[in-house]
């Protein structure tokens, strides 16, 4: 794809520290388990597991789609492992997790998506330790109605599907469509009144503030209370380049203007993702 190489300014230089991430790669490792941490290489992972945090992700680590900004591996997946709900809930007890995020590759291989074995993970959580929080992040599993309504009635307490960018620079998502995401967002609140649900966007592909803006304004409009805001990186060459490395007062703006337009809770910063500090959303309430 080529590169248009950018220094990074000194906001984004955080280190990744292998002896920080051992011991939780360890257990990850033994307990058969994986985290979309490691596999789109996230620049927190060193934070978060020296913490003994991390974003588990079920149904396998290939992707149907391949998005030109995403390092998740993309080809033809592979069976699904019917003991992964449990060998999950396991590591969750192990760590002592009482907010746990479950996320997945698109696997439109699949009838439903992927919904029962989502719905399974859910379960074998919660039948553990019925305290625990639980927070799904769901591909748009092609607005099968049947699955969607059955993610929503999972138990889970947030459910996201993030936009990732605004309507004009879609191209970076192979396979995906603006106005069908948002509609899966609607639908999930449309089924369960009572779950929260949540997106996240990624700033630096060209987007401009009105964009966005507007992008909340869609958000709102299908009872979307949370949002994630965070600087994209390219993973490497191969990838979408980096337009722009956005300044911190830039996210603090959109981070203000979104609250005061009805956001229950954002988090906005150049090291943001989806599921980084996701305990603080259900929190702020």
């Amino acid at each position: 794809m080529g590169d248009i190489h950018i220094p990074k300014p000194p906001w984004l230089r955080k280190k990744i520290l292998l002896s920080q991430q051992q011991p939780m790669e360890v257990l990850l490792a033994k307990n058969r388990v994986h985290t979309i941490c490691e596999e789109a290489m996230c620049p927190n992972r060193s934070e978060c597991f020296s913490q003994n945090v991390a974003t588990f992700m079920i149904l396998g680590t290939i992707c149907t789609r391949g998005c030109t900004f995403c390092a998740v591996s993309r080809g033809v997946p592979l069976s699904v492992n019917p003991h992964e709900p449990i060998n999950i809930a396991n590591t969750v007890k192990h760590l002592g997790l009482s907010h746990v995020v479950i996320t997945s590759s698109t696997r439109d291989d699949l009838d439903d998506g992927g919904a029962e074995h989502f719905c399974n993970t859910v379960d074998a959580i919660k039948t553990m330790d019925g305290s625990i929080t639980v927070e799904l992040l769901i591909p748009d599993m092609q607005e099968n109605l049947l699955a969607l309504e059955k993610i929503a009635h999972s138990g889970a307490e947030i459910i996201g599907h993030n936009l990732e960018t605004v309507p004009s620079l879609y191209h970076v998502r192979n396979g995906s469509h603006y106005e069908r995401s948002l509609r899966v967002l609607g639908k999930l609140s449309t089924f369960n009144p009572d779950i929260k649900t949540k997106s996240g966007i990624m700033l630096g592909f060209g987007e401009h503030d009105d964009e966005v803006l507007r992008l909340m304004e869609n958000l709102l409009d299908v009872n979307c209370q949370y949002l994630s805001i965070g600087q994209y990186l390219s993973p490497s060459s191969k990838y979408e380049p980096v337009v722009e490395y956005v300044e911190p007062k830039r996210f603090e703006y959109l981070r203000s203007r979104g609250m005061e337009m009805g956001f229950k809770y954002i988090k906005s910063s150049p090291y943001t993702r989806s599921s980084y500090m996701a305990h603080e959303y259900l929190e702020a309430e």
